[in-house]
């Protein structure tokens, strides 16, 4: 429930609009505090990746001006493109497959986003409240480079160790 997690201190996910068929398609949204659970969001033998991680992969794809085309899912299937050049540059050259599921407002429950954006979150904070997390848009080839509340629900990705 909202009011439940705002509460939590521990790792959590949600569903998009809390419909079950929006998980087989873009997985769940989850907390922060998913990430730094003892229990482990992610397979033994894998990681949340930091932030720092995140940059190596960003320079290695040719910066954040073009490396968020190359994370994103290739074609139309998922994403609310307007622009043919930006679905172009959605080539997903780097295998991430960045899909577009929106995310979870931390204090009221509010879903939105998907088809639009994909934010996941880093493993890194940037306060006691804050966190590091990455951003491809429709309407950009760009990955951007966000800090946000904790209780926002995001996508996770790992890493192999």
């Amino acid at each position: 429930s909202n009011s439940e997690w705002t509460e939590l201190l521990t790792g959590a996910y949600a569903v998009y609009d809390d419909n079950s068929s929006n998980a087989d398609i873009a997985g769940n949204l989850y907390n922060w505090a998913a990430v730094d659970d003892e229990m482990g969001v992610c397979p033994v033998g894998w990681h949340v990746p930091s932030d720092a991680e995140y940059t190596i992969l960003t320079d290695y794809l040719g910066g954040t001006s073009v490396a968020g085309g190359k994370m994103k899912e290739s074609g139309h299937e998922h994403w609310n493109y307007y622009n043919d050049q930006i679905t172009s540059e959605a080539s997903n050259e780097s295998g991430f497959t960045g899909l577009p599921a929106g995310y979870r407002y931390g204090s009221n429950g509010y879903y939105d986003d998907m088809g639009n954006l994909g934010y996941f979150w880093s493993s890194s904070e940037s306060s006691s409240f804050d966190s590091w997390y990455r951003l491809l848009s429709y309407y950009y080839s760009d990955v951007s480079r966000y800090n946000l509340n904790k209780l926002v629900g995001f996508s996770i990705r790992c890493l192999g160790d």
